[in-house]
């Protein structure tokens, strides 16, 4: 596989030297405490997220700088400097403490991009209180099941939103005590007074501009974030405002950010990267965040990152490949020179990805590698680095990382041979790891052994130190004694030009346990045919060998993912099998 320099000198014209240039330098000098040190922590100490996010930049030199630049359906331009993100933050505070809101408190929030959205997650950052975003896209039953586990007091919604999803079960959540809503006075007017609902742009214009941060601690509960399982009930990871250092440390490690960054992040804030990295960490940075209030276009995608000159991009492998899908030469109209630095996260990025980013838009693009329960990201490929195409890359300074084999009696063993597949570890103690499940302390233990945060995931570690993403150890396949790796499996087939998805699972099967059935989505004008699927399983066996290519290929229309872009191999397998197909609240689509 051919490897790339991580930004093409005479592509850069920025002139702009990377944070991390020497990285095995970093990896020896970093330590927590020190960046710990490059925030400013709270007058009187203590730490919060929102203080660190917005109220230090709010007092000094980048009061007027642009923190938030919204981006409406019609392309107009909303901007919010840091000054003025400081006091609609400190209203929101206010609006929560008059209505009796104690510190502590969880605070929901079910709305699209817009202001008062991130409003709305930092002032409860500012209160004290606890921060839960909500995909917009939820049902009713997805958002009854996480405010009911999270005893969620408030909630800050839209009428649109709260007539279709909420009304109908808002006499099954007790706990609720105030709903906030977002929109025309007339429509709020017309829902039902009686359940404790106000208008959220009211009360704020009446609210003081004025509010003393509360005084939290690193370990003070901040964020709550649900993730699905395999079972019907979903797993509230809880983070502490500590996790900001990682944060901010992150940021300008592996994304690279600098203070006159133009930075977007198009993750909805409805799960983890859309909060880590569309909210904390830029304005932790000081940056200037884009937020396009619009859905994906590949068209309008290019326009903003040329309009907005975009110098750090940060996206999803589903949306790359259907950014690949429209073709690298509408990529090549828009002058998108600005960009420094592209990044991508939810599911590991096919080489095939990679290269193309250098074909259509002069620079590779950089996977990284984190959960829910990290906080933060945890290995990546950084911008002075060499990139190789289809690795995680290595672990970011302050993280150690290893590779592990679970004994019978629970503990654990080191992988030392280069190349050996095992599971992913990191030693525990970063200041953004997950400080529990919700009211799940023994599920919780079962994650760390002997000092080491078992993350799940299985992988590999070459003689250089990078690593490279193998599948989730319950989607592993066992076939005539091979352990096989989806990731890679679907990698081959993507690199196919007739396909555009891939998914791969293993079957059962009596003689060789299970045998790898891939689900593929083929490109417009491609015909699904039996000559078809003979040319992919030919195509994968002269990559893969024999027994690893798959068996059986099905043509779908899609497969299933994740509104964060992650392939629900599980939701496959389970349908194959007729089995229970567990919880099914973040999957992409009405198809739910």
């Amino acid at each position: 596989m051919a490897e790339w320099t991580a930004i093409p000198k005479a592509l850069d014209p920025s002139g702009v030297p990377p944070h991390l240039a020497d990285y095995e330098e970093a990896c020896r000098r970093f330590t927590w405490a020190e960046a710990r040190r490059a925030l400013t922590g709270l007058p009187g100490g203590g730490v919060n997220m929102a203080f660190e996010a917005v109220d230090r930049h709010a007092v000094g030199a980048r009061a007027g700088h642009v923190a938030l630049r919204f981006l409406r359906r019609d392309e107009s331009v909303y901007d919010l400097t840091y000054a003025a993100l400081a006091l609609a933050t400190a209203r929101f505070a206010n609006v929560l403490t008059s209505l009796g809101v104690a510190p502590g408190s969880v605070v929901f929030v079910l709305a699209d991009r817009m202001p008062e959205l991130y409003v709305a997650a930092l002032g409860t950052l500012k209160h004290g209180s606890v921060f839960s975003p909500l995909f917009s896209a939820f049902g009713p039953e997805p958002i009854r099941a996480r405010v009911a586990l999270g005893e969620g007091r408030v909630l800050v919604t839209t009428p649109v939103l709260y007539k279709a999803k909420v009304q109908s079960i808002r006499a099954e959540l007790p706990s609720l005590e105030q709903v906030l809503l977002v929109g025309d006075p007339a429509d709020i007017a017309a829902l039902d007074a009686g359940e404790r609902m106000h208008d959220l742009r009211a009360l704020l214009a009446q609210a003081s501009p004025e509010f003393t941060v509360a005084q939290t601690t690193a370990d003070t509960l901040a964020l709550l974030h649900f993730t699905s399982g395999t079972t019907g009930r979903p797993k509230g990871a809880m983070h502490v405002h500590g996790a900001v250092v990682a944060h901010q440390a992150t940021g300008r490690f592996a994304l690279d950010l600098h203070d006159d960054d133009v930075f977007w992040c198009t993750a909805d804030p409805g799960w983890v990267t859309g909060t880590s990295y569309g909210i904390l960490a830029p304005l932790a940075c000081g940056v200037t965040s884009i937020v396009d209030e619009g859905d994906f276009d590949a068209e309008r995608w290019y326009r903003v990152l040329e309009a907005q000159r975009v110098t750090v991009w940060y996206t999803a492998p589903t949306a790359i490949r259907m950014l690949i899908r429209a073709g690298a030469a509408l990529a090549k109209s828009h002058n998108l020179r600005a960009l420094r630095f592209m990044a991508s996260v939810g599911e590991p990025l096919n080489a095939d990805a990679v290269v193309w980013g250098v074909d259509a838009l002069g620079q590779p693009i950089h996977d990284n590698w984190w959960q829910t329960e990290t906080g933060g990201i945890m290995i990546a490929n950084y911008r002075a680095m060499t990139v190789r195409p289809g690795s995680m890359g290595k672990p970011l300074p302050g993280i150690e990382a290893a590779l592990v084999h679970r004994t019978e009696r629970g503990g654990i063993t080191l992988v030392q041979t280069p190349d050996e597949q095992g599971e992913l570890a990191l030693r525990a103690g970063w200041p953004s790891m997950f400080r529990g499940y919700l009211h799940e302390e023994a599920r919780y233990a079962t994650c760390f052994v002997d000092g080491w945060y078992l993350t799940g995931d299985l992988a590999r570690r070459d003689a250089d130190g990078y690593y490279w993403f193998v599948g989730r150890s319950d989607d592993v396949i066992k076939s005539s004694g091979h352990l096989i790796g989806p990731f890679e499996v679907e990698s081959v087939l993507l690199s196919h030009p007739a396909v555009a998805e891939a998914a791969v699972i293993g079957v059962p099967d009596p003689v060789a346990g299970e045998l790898v059935k891939a689900f593929v989505v083929l490109k417009p004008g491609e015909m699904a045919s039996d000559a078809m699927a003979n040319t992919l399983r030919g195509y994968a066996r002269t990559r893969l060998g024999a027994a690893v290519a798959p068996k059986t290929i099905a043509f779908v229309e899609a497969v299933p993912k994740t509104r964060s872009g992650k392939i629900l191999r599980r939701l496959l397998k389970a349908r194959e099998l007729g089995l229970p197909e567990g919880d099914l609240s973040t999957l992409e689509g009405p198809s739910q």
